[in-house]
């Protein structure tokens, strides 16, 4: 090649590094104070202002604190109404907790109190104070003087009795209810020596000062020495004034200048001498690093160059670094394509090997093909593996509610997951997918078989237990048997598979060992034929007791353990059975049996993966059936019934656990078909029923003893007193107490309408 790159790459550097040179020699001078004075006032500004800001949002933090506690928590609203529980000592003490809590809450914070109109009663956190023993008095008045004022008030003197030391504060004050109400004021005084602090603790006095004055231009407080004058500008200029429109004051701020620019005059020679020590030292750098860096290049031109050669390809025309440019281009790609190739090949490998050891084929070798695999490190040995299928629990919902990309992600973190809780738990643990919603996973335990099995039991809760917590997905283990030959982990991965296919009557775990498999396989499907009759007899009999079998009959195939395939058989064996009964009764029998309910509860028996699941899907869809059974046979009867429900209401009114569910269950009919009796025969809802009978024997109580309203609401079936004045003054239109105060009669107030 004729081009010569050291002379090239020599001469480029020279007109670039002697005008940069000369452009910054010449500069800097100039601009050196220049942008030494911006810097420093722009970085004043900016702490300054942050300062402002911080002092605010804390100020405003506080006041958001407090109103939103007050707001939110009913107690401040019953002392200062002065009713029932005004005075009430328990009371007092909960708004006296509540604000200590906010004191404590907030360092800024020095105090804060209630003062109420009705008795000019003041209540601080010390407990309640006479007007005429309160020192704040004055601020009281002037907060009544001026009620809309809604700002920090100046700085201040502040004490709770006229013993105690002043204290100096700012103050504002809430009206309530908020936020134009004359119930009463809340006052919030914030500490000035807190704030103080924490202006001085943002503040670095040996750089810069921060001056604080109030509207009227009055010094509140400087980070100065003391003996330093008002104006602030003998330790330094001032930079920066920003003002603070929540309180009124201005802040100063300044460098002291003393120092700063003393030792930036000092820099900018010190500046220049190294400036030009590093000129001539950079020129001699320059010209040798070129040398030496051009000898790599010279080499790797002499490599290429030989290449080409023996390849018939030289005599392109390019530079050198064009062409090292190119031919490290063609490198790259050819090494990723390797790479890729190589990962490619890797992941086949473990699937084949996957597979071989599932069928039980070319396992002569496994340990070197593990090894040679990347997945078994050398010098370890597997002397009791096992194996592992564990699958996706409502695979249905999974992929309804994932895209495709999320459904492979949570697997691959799945398999991950499983991987390295099999490592911590000391195992060697190998996963591979082996279906759409079922993965294996290959473990090996050191130690004797039933230790082995524990550990295995141990690993597969922990995994079950940190993907539900963490993926919000539930997993199903299938635990096949341990074995000390490889020959016979494809028989491991067999039993494990058929574990699963016991999940509804071994699955309460979701983990299911296969030594917990049934050891017959041979059933006596009569039986199970016979409890289907005798449980359509007492349907037909409408005694209720085919609860009772339907139970004795889940029991006997959880004794039994069978199949989830055979399970879901028998069950729609006695559905059948059931609908050649009761589907000639009626229409609305017949749709029970046919067509999209028929459907509906086909699909969920086969998506129940738990047999208390399933029975509790099909208790309540017998029930269902049972309650449109028993409504069209007892048509001319359920007058009977409603009229026992009624006598039953009025006498348990009084219970606050009484429900739709409670009579359901006492009546053996279902809530919906309660209600609907309910509102068919008395044109009335069963609550407001309820609520009528509670009010009126309320008002009767209240009307005629003394008994405390809290007693009066738990013996009206109310759990506390809170909800029951709510429910009572939607009803009667007044609360309790001042149904007491104004003496009313029952029935008066009340607005209901018979029945």
């Amino acid at each position: 090649m004729k081009k010569n790159w050291y002379r090239k790459l020599l001469l480029s550097y020279f007109p670039i590094f002697l005008f940069t040179v000369t452009i910054l020699v010449f500069l800097s001078f100039i601009a050196l104070n220049d942008i030494s004075h911006k810097e420093t006032a722009k970085a004043d500004r900016m702490t300054t202002g942050y300062i402002v800001d911080r002092l605010s949002r804390s100020l405003k933090g506080i006041e958001m604190d407090v109103l939103e506690e007050v707001e939110k928590n009913d107690i401040y609203s019953d002392f200062l109404d002065a009713g029932q529980s005004g005075n009430d000592r328990e009371a007092l003490f909960d708004v006296v907790d509540s604000m200590r809590s906010l004191i404590a809450s907030d360092t800024l914070i020095d105090s804060i109190y209630i003062y109420r109109n009705k008795d000019k009663q003041v209540l601080t956190r010390s407990g309640m104070v006479e007007w005429s023993g309160f020192a704040d008095k004055a601020y009281i008045e002037q907060a009544l003087d001026n009620p809309d004022n809604r700002v920090w008030s100046s700085i201040r003197t502040y004490r709770e009795f006229s013993i105690e030391t002043d204290k100096r504060v700012i103050s504002m004050f809430k009206r309530w209810p908020l936020p134009f109400g004359t119930d009463g004021i809340i006052v919030i005084n914030v500490d000035m020596y807190a704030v103080e602090r924490m202006i001085r603790s943002m503040n670095n006095d040996e750089v810069s000062f921060l001056n604080v004055r109030d509207g009227q231009g009055k010094m509140i407080f400087s980070t100065q020495a003391a003996g330093t004058g008002e104006s602030g500008e003998p330790g330094g200029s001032v930079l920066n004034r920003v003002p603070s429109d929540l309180l009124g004051w201005t802040f100063e701020s300044g460098s002291n200048t003393g120092q700063l620019f003393v030792w930036l005059s000092v820099i900018s020679y010190v500046w220049v001498v190294i400036g030009i020590i590093t000129v001539l030292f950079a020129i001699i750098y320059m010209i040798y690093i070129t040398r030496k860096n051009y000898k790599p290049i010279r080499l790797m031109m002499n490599r290429i160059e030989s290449i080409q050669l023996s390849k018939g390809e030289f005599g392109t025309k390019l530079d050198e670094l064009s062409m090292i440019d190119m031919t490290l281009e063609t490198l790259i790609k050819q090494s990723a394509d390797y790479e890729k190739q190589q990962r490619e090949n890797l992941l086949v490998g473990r699937r084949q090997l996957f597979h071989d050891i599932i069928q039980g084929e070319r396992l002569e070798a496994v340990e070197e093909r593990l090894m040679k695999l990347r997945l078994l490190p050398e010098g370890t040995t597997l002397d009791r593996p096992a194996f592992v299928v564990v699958e996706i629990g409502q695979y249905g919902d999974f992929r309804s509610g994932f895209s495709l990309g999320d459904q492979n992600t949570l697997k691959f973190a799945l398999t991950n997951v499983l991987q390295e809780l099999a490592q911590a738990g000391g195992m060697f643990g190998w996963a591979e997918w082996i279906a759409e919603n079922r993965m294996g996973i290959i473990v090996n335990v050191s130690g004797g078989e039933q230790d082995a099995k524990e550990r295995i039991r141990s690993f597969a809760d922990t995994g079950r237990g940190w993907v539900t917590e963490h993926l919000r997905m539930s997993l199903l283990f299938g635990v096949g048997f341990v074995t000390d030959d490889w020959q016979r982990l494809g028989q491991s991965y067999k039993a494990a598979v058929k574990a699963l296919e016991h999940k509804m009557s071994l699955g309460k775990e979701a983990v299911i060992m296969s030594e917990d498999l049934p050891a017959g396989e041979g059933r006596k499907w009569y039986k199970y034929v016979q409890m289907c009759g005798e449980l359509v007899k007492e349907f037909r009999l409408i005694t209720g007791e085919w609860r009772v079998h339907l139970d004795a009959f889940f029991a006997q195939l959880e004794a039994d353990r069978l199949k989830d395939e055979d399970i879901r058989t028998l069950l729609q064996t006695m559905t059948d059975m059931l609908g050649s009964e009761l589907s000639s009764v009626s229409e609305q029998m017949r749709e029970h049996f046919a067509g999209e309910q028929a459907e509906a509860r086909k699909k969920v028996a086969e998506e129940t993966v738990s047999l208390e699941q399933l029975k509790s899907v099909y208790l309540d869809d017998f029930t269902e059936i049972y309650r449109t059974y028993v409504a069209y046979s007892e048509t001319k009867n359920h007058r009977a019934m409603i009229n026992e429900m009624k006598a039953y209401i009025e006498e348990h009114f009084e219970n606050p656990d009484l429900s739709l569910k409670h009579l359901s269950d006492r009546f053996q009919i279902s809530g919906k078909y309660a209600s609907y009796l309910f509102k068919e025969e008395f044109n009335m809802k069963f609550v407001d029923f309820i609520v009528q009978l509670r009010i009126e024997r309320a008002e009767e109580l209240l009307a005629g003893t003394e008994e405390p309203i809290q007693s009066i609401a738990l013996k009206v079936g109310y759990a506390n007193s809170i909800t029951f004045g709510r429910v009572f003054k939607r009803v009667v239109g007044v609360t309790p107490g001042d149904f007491r105060k104004l003496k009313m009669k029952p029935g008066n107030a009340s607005q209901f309408n018979d029945f």
